[in-house]
């Protein structure tokens, strides 16, 4: 393999060695939060949703914090492999309309553009992809509490300086300023263990699909908090990744058994996003233990436009010339087909151990 790495937990290798990789053997997917860095897995889960996992009878379980949280819900649509086609289409594409003496949209701006786009995306499909018969849908989000219980020029900031200092100090003192609220298709609870971090569960319904889902993409400071979500306790809520950034969750304690296929966009799997600098914090724990991960080889990363995925800071990097930055984000998604092609290979010959690294 050139493009794609595979990670196994010791677990996960074990079974892949004994049995080889079978769809009905995933219990679980996962989505990280990332922003365009989602954009180079593109191909590999128009593979997974629309050629892998459909000849399967077994529930599924789609977890998903921002960008992965829209991606797991294409997953579910009817025709996934188009809805990922538009996807790629749609987030390279965004553009904002700069107000006279701005250099970057306003946290509105982009929230209400955002909301139209999610809006045009699921119209009409919302009802079938929650009623989905074996995939459930969970779409995680980050609530504030008390002085981030609601958004405020002021008590913004300072309840994030506060939770960033509270985190790197331990991460279980983040949910003094912040919970995990998981909302979820047919009321169905993730079948893992969430005690790591202060949580709740919710019914996913049509009447907080969209707003469940635009605020689990809402960057604070970028967008703006989502506030009262229907069927949700009160407050604001913004992305997913803040608590939960690339969902490192204790996937071992999952009942029943099975693995949980990760595609991911680098192979470390960091618990929330206040733990970026926290480098300690970026290794495997057993909690991975039965986990896959697919992921692009540094190597191969190196090869993209500007030697790097896309990322947010693309948006500064390229300014006001969308043609560029359209360029070089389309390319990655088009090189990304590689990554696809690699795993449908490994698959079609028989998943051999040797391709699959210890996480």
């Amino acid at each position: 393999m050139q493009a794609l790495r595979i990670y196994a937990g010791p677990s996960a290798r074990a079974r892949i060695e004994q049995q080889g990789l079978r769809p009905q053997d995933v219990r679980v997917i996962a989505g990280a939060a990332g922003g365009p860095k989602g954009l180079v897995l593109n191909h590999l889960d128009r593979h997974l949703f629309g050629r892998w996992l459909p000849p399967t009878g077994h529930t599924v379980h789609l977890v998903g914090a921002s960008i992965g949280a829209w991606r797991m819900a294409t997953g579910a649509l009817a025709d996934p492999v188009a809805g990922f086609e538009r996807l790629a289409h749609d987030y390279i594409h965004q553009d904002y309309e700069l107000e006279p003496g701005r250099k970057m949209p306003t946290a509105e701006q982009v929230s209400r553009d955002f909301e139209r786009e999610l809006l045009q995306f699921f119209d009409g499909q919302v009802e079938a992809l929650i009623e989905h018969p074996r995939l459930r849908l969970h779409i995680v989000t980050s609530r504030g509490r008390h002085v981030l219980g609601r958004e405020g020029r002021l008590r913004t900031p300072l309840g994030y300086l506060g939770a960033t200092l509270t985190n790197a100090f331990t991460r279980k003192g983040l949910g003094a300023w912040l919970e995990r609220v998981v909302f979820s298709s047919h009321g169905e609870d993730m079948p893992v263990d969430l005690n790591d971090l202060r949580h709740r569960k919710v019914r996913l319904t049509p009447q907080n699909f969209r707003p469940s889902l635009l605020a689990s993409c809402s960057i604070p400071f970028v967008l703006k908090a989502v506030h009262d979500i229907p069927g949700g306790p009160p407050g604001a809520y913004w992305d997913g990744g803040i608590t939960d950034y690339h969902l490192h969750w204790n996937y071992r304690s999952m009942q029943g058994g099975g693995l949980v296929l990760y595609p991911h966009f680098q192979k470390q799997v960091v618990p929330g996003w206040l733990d970026k600098m926290l480098k300690h914090r970026h290794r495997s724990t057993p909690f991975l233990d039965n986990v896959v991960v697919l992921a692009p080889a540094p190597e191969w990363v190196a090869t993209l436009p500007n030697a790097k995925l896309p990322d947010r800071a693309d948006f500064k990097r390229y300014g006001t010339d969308l043609a560029s930055r359209v360029k070089a984000w389309q390319r990655a998604v088009d090189e990304s087909e590689r990554l696809a092609d690699e795993w449908a290979q490994w698959l079609e010959s028989g998943t051999p151990i040797g391709a699959v690294s210890v996480l």
